[in-house]
């Protein structure tokens, strides 16, 4: 079915709404904007669905919700009553519409019999992943787009583990969701109804209580530490204002300050624009206060609160962003060194990092005799990994982390978890503090022991369907022709995830990748220690490139990553030609 003939029948859907036969109607001169609203339909994958709000079949809107929901609840029900008995937890953020998309997810599951644990307000991500554990629930829905402009939203399906789904729920209920065909398929009962007839419960500060309480069990240290170091924080407007600054005021940071105009939750982000903390703009107001309250450090959520950014006070009194690799070694480097000066580190010890995180924390951890566990993108396959050592016993879980600043230190939430690091951020800032050293003091004293670690993440977007098209182009060409040397240093080997092979050019041979499960991702490694790896976003129009570089001085590994960059993107640029 072309694009104009699904524009015709949901134009003439009898279930659509008025206002959104208005808005349809409203663009029918402007054949483009039709194109790109129905030339395909939005794709629910183990990420969820995530895109622009609107009516369309590839866009974010309650027609969509209700489908895909309606494809969840037959997926549950498939396992008979028990399983749909454990019901169902929602929770949603600051965004346009996740009030709505919420409880109509609510009232679909209800309709299908299945109970509902909807939160009363918005919370962060993490918080929904910890209630589906603590009610034992089935699964949970997440309404949020994290960093996406405004214009965004998107829905996460979590797991009975609180984790989000993998392949072997994913596909099956992918399958399920196809089926849906028709808005006529979906069951579904008022919301007002579904509350009192009890099959939708809203819960909210007893679970508030409960998880904070968790999230402050993983103080490391509680005393000798300076309590009153001067903290600026803005949660971007989102969902983080509450949880983060009711978990540092109950463990006692005296000196903590939101910044005002991004203290309330806003889905335009008028302050900010792309919400996102990985970007220093996002940083601009948080600067303005440091400087004003001479903070030694300042702290981002996104909007979720499932993700967190810092930037510290430097000599000059300049503030220095740190990435999610330096961030997430600094956190290895004072977890395991606060649990060994307790006598609590395990003999089985493991932390968990993405294929395209840096290996700064592999070497911190390797120095603590704790083993380094690498799965691909996305938090779930981190805490797949959690459920693979619990059952088989092979490691303790201590840390997961991605370069993209997503951070877990506890088993109690399956997911990234801004709450908890931020918790732990501003604890090991204070202990540092009381020591008279910054977080950027103790990073160089990790980089001289270490080496110096560089690294650098560069997108390169392509919209539509003409950009879907190149970014396909650019990793088959590469997969084809890449560079064999970068300046002096000397490709040795390359992995192709998506075929599972490691060809090592040293030893003139090729291994088969057992242990990670395929995807469109390449990686290449030189002798020096360097890599650099290429992959299309999974959700967003774009092909990313991870950049490492590493040397004996800052400086060194600067040009190295400079001229990683001229080559790489002198390659993916042919392609487009």
């Amino acid at each position: 079915m072309d694009y104009m003939q699904k524009y015709s029948d949901w134009l003439n859907d009898p279930l659509l709404d008025p206002s959104d036969i208005q808005e349809l109607e409203s663009i029918a001169d402007n054949r483009e904007e039709i194109e790109d609203r129905f030339y395909q339909d939005l794709e629910f994958g183990t990420a969820g669905l995530r895109g622009k709000i609107g009516v369309g079949t590839n866009r974010m809107n309650k027609y969509i919700i209700m489908k895909v929901t309606q494809g969840l609840a037959n997926f549950i029900n498939t396992f008979g009553e028990e399983e749909a008995s454990r019901g169902v937890a929602i929770a949603y953020d600051c965004r346009h519409f996740s009030v709505e998309f919420s409880e109509t997810a609510a009232s679909v599951l209800a309709g299908n019999g299945i109970k509902v644990y909807l939160f009363e307000g918005l919370r962060p991500t993490p918080e929904l992943s910890f209630a589906v554990r603590h009610f034992n629930a089935q699964s949970g829905i997440v309404v949020t787009a994290s960093h996406n402009p405004k214009d965004y939203n998107g829905y996460k399906v979590y797991w009975d583990d609180g984790a989000q789904i993998l392949d072997d729920v994913a596909k099956p209920l992918m399958a399920g969701i196809a089926d849906i065909s028709s808005l006529s398929q979906v069951k579904s009962v008022e919301f007002e109804e579904g509350k009192k007839s009890g099959l939708i419960r809203i819960i909210g500060e007893e679970i508030d209580k409960i998880y904070i309480d968790k999230v402050k069990t993983l103080t490391l240290r509680d005393s000798n530490i300076n309590k009153n170091i001067s903290v600026v924080y803005t949660p971007l407007n989102g969902t983080g204002n509450i949880p983060v600054r009711r978990v540092l005021s109950e463990r006692g940071f005296t000196n903590i300050h939101v910044v005002p105009e991004q203290e309330n939750p806003d889905g335009d982000f008028t302050t900010v624009g792309y919400p996102n903390p990985e970007d220093t703009k996002a940083f601009a107001y948080a600067e303005k206060l440091g400087k004003k309250l001479d903070a030694k450090l300042l702290m981002a959520t996104d909007p979720d609160c499932d993700r967190l950014a810092i930037m510290v006070r430097d000599n000059n009194d300049h503030y220095v962003a740190l990435n999610g690799n330096q961030t997430g070694a600094l956190l290895i480097h004072y977890l395991l060194s606060g649990l060994k000066e307790q006598n609590r580190l395990p003999e089985n010890g493991a932390i968990i990092k993405s294929i395209v995180t840096g290996d700064f924390g592999r070497d911190i951890a390797r120095d603590f005799g704790v083993e380094t566990v690498e799965v691909l993108t996305g938090f779930k396959n981190i805490c797949g990994k959690i459920n693979e050592f619990n059952e088989t016993g092979s490691f303790t879980y201590l840390f997961g982390y991605e370069e993209s600043i997503g951070y877990n230190a506890a088993e109690f939430v399956r997911d990234k978890d801004a709450v908890m690091a931020a918790m732990l951020l501003v604890e090991m800032a204070a202990y540092w503090d009381q020591r008279g050293k910054s977080l950027l003091d103790l990073m160089d004293d990790l980089f001289q022991k270490h080496g110096y670690y560089k690294e650098k993440l560069i997108s390169l977007v392509r919209e539509g369907i003409s950009g879907k098209k190149l970014i396909d182009k650019m990793m088959s060409g590469y997969r084809n022709s890449y560079p064999q040397s970068l300046g002096k240093s000397a490709l040795v080997s390359y992995t192709d995830y998506q075929n599972s092979i490691t060809h090592d050019f040293k030893n003139n041979r090729e291994t088969v990748v057992n242990d990670i499960p395929k995807s469109n991702v390449l990686r290449f490694f030189f002798d020096d220690g360097s890599w650099y790896a290429l992959r299309p976003s999974g959700t967003e129009p774009k092909i990313k490139l991870y950049m490492y570089s590493k040397a004996e001085t800052e400086e060194e590994a600067t040009l190295k990553l400079e001229d990683m960059e001229k080559v790489v993107f002198a390659k993916l640029e042919s392609f487009e030609e």
